[in-house]
């Protein structure tokens, strides 16, 4: 799709706003040398993010033989920002401040069965309204909720289109949250969400080829390449958990044998528990995360079939991650999500042993395995910087607005812009 020239200024502004964040105080000169703009895009761009009060002037700094150089920081008090991580036996809820602190959190439980579209929009709206009351702000100033929901997420209309684990076709999942948060809504899937998140504070940051490996009940791949976001024409790149990685394997959610997600997602980890041992009680047949809960213990304990587990499971992920390796050659490959976050340095050592027998000597001497660093919940936290972009996004389409209205009650026409910003 060709990006328009309101598309190219919204994507500017974003990515200036977001150098703030993660370098503040800083001033325009740097912010120019580290986006690639020029000095009077980011001078423009840095005027309308102080109109909207989200970031501030906060005083001057030498600069060598020239003028003082006015220095710029995000305005953390200048509104509020929710994510929202759907997963499949939990809702979790986070409200930041536009420098991406936390402020308040809240949890839902979600039980087996109860993945209706009508039961997850109220586990949602509780969290958000819980969010919102302990944080203590008034709803005007939420600029957004950026909602992660699992699956192939249409992000322009709202729509669920397909989520396995939750045998979701076609859902309006935004037009349902509506009836209920009033606040502005964005919806994405937590691989992107993920990988914004380690672009923006984690172990991609600063990288130009990343994949974040989403390990959960699902499992996927977030995918950055070229310093960017890679979504696919549909949205639906790094659906790597459904790839094939035992023929005539296990039988997955979506109808298709030996995925990925069979293998390493916390139900394939618990069968490959099962299968190594039946009557462990480690297992725990109802609950995913005790399960996991008790197999980290374990394993940090040295129990050896809790390590064999871990081994095992690590064994499969990473000849899947070995073909991502070989594939895409990026600088670094993190180990995401609730799963990876429990299991943590056994689960990654053995990683990093099964990755070594499968990947080709020269991608691989290139890449670093790492688990996120991020100590926040990544999903909720990516899933906020999509209600920024949203907010940024809608900023712009009413500048246009106001634009056009000015130039139609013109007699002459305006001049043409020399380039886009």
């Amino acid at each position: 799709m060709k990006r328009t020239s309101r598309d190219i200024r919204t994507a500017n502004r974003y990515e200036v706003l977001r150098q703030i964040i993660a370098a503040s105080p800083t001033s325009r000169q740097e912010l120019a040398a580290a986006t690639g703009l020029s000095l009077a895009t980011v001078a423009t761009l840095v005027g309308e993010l102080l109109g909207l009060r989200m970031i501030t002037e906060v005083g001057f700094e030498d600069s060598a033989g020239g003028r003082p150089r006015g220095l710029v920081a995000v305005n953390a008090s200048g509104g509020a920002l929710i994510g929202v991580d759907i997963a499949e036996t939990y809702v979790h809820a986070e409200l930041f401040d536009l420098a991406l602190n936390v402020l308040a959190r809240a949890d839902e439980d979600m039980r087996p069965g109860e993945s209706r579209p009508e039961q997850v929009v109220g586990h949602v709206a509780a969290a958000v309204g819980s969010v919102v009351a302990q944080a203590g702000i008034e709803a005007a100033r939420v600029l957004g909720v950026g909602v992660s929901v699992p699956g192939q997420v249409d992000r322009d209309t709202g729509v669920a289109e397909y989520a396995a684990n939750f045998d979701w076709h076609d859902v309006p999942l935004l037009d349902l949250l509506a009836d209920h948060i009033a606040h502005p809504l964005y919806l994405d899937n937590p691989l992107r969400a993920c990988t914004v998140a380690e672009l923006w504070f984690g172990a991609a940051r600063g990288r130009a080829d990343a994949v974040v490996v989403n390990l959960g009940t699902g499992v996927g791949a977030g995918l950055a390449l070229g310093g960017g976001l890679h979504r696919g024409v549909s949205n639906s790149a790094g659906e790597w958990g459904h790839t094939t990685l035992v023929l005539d394997g296990r039988l997955c959610h979506c109808g298709n044998h030996g995925c990925v997600e069979t293998y390493v997602g916390a139900p394939g980890i618990m069968q490959n528990l099962r299968e190594l041992s039946p009557r462990s009680p480690l297992l725990h047949p109802e609950d995913q995360t005790a399960t996991i809960e008790a197999l980290a213990r374990a394993a940090a304990a040295g129990d050896p079939v809790a390590l064999k587990a871990v081994r095992d499971t690590a064994r499969y992920l990473g000849a899947g991650i070995s073909d991502l390796i070989n594939l895409l050659n990026p600088e670094v490959v993190v180990l995401s999500s609730w799963v990876a976050a429990r299991l943590g340095e056994p689960l990654l050592e053995e990683v990093r042993r099964a990755v070594a027998r499968h990947a080709l000597r020269r991608p691989l001497a290139a890449t670093e395995i790492v688990l996120s660093p991020i100590p926040t919940d990544p999903v909720s936290l990516g899933a906020a910087t999509f209600a920024l972009e949203g907010t940024l996004q809608s900023v712009g389409h009413r500048t246009a607005k106001r634009g056009a209205a000015h130039a139609r009650s013109r007699t002459a026409p305006l001049p043409r812009e020399a380039h886009l910003t």
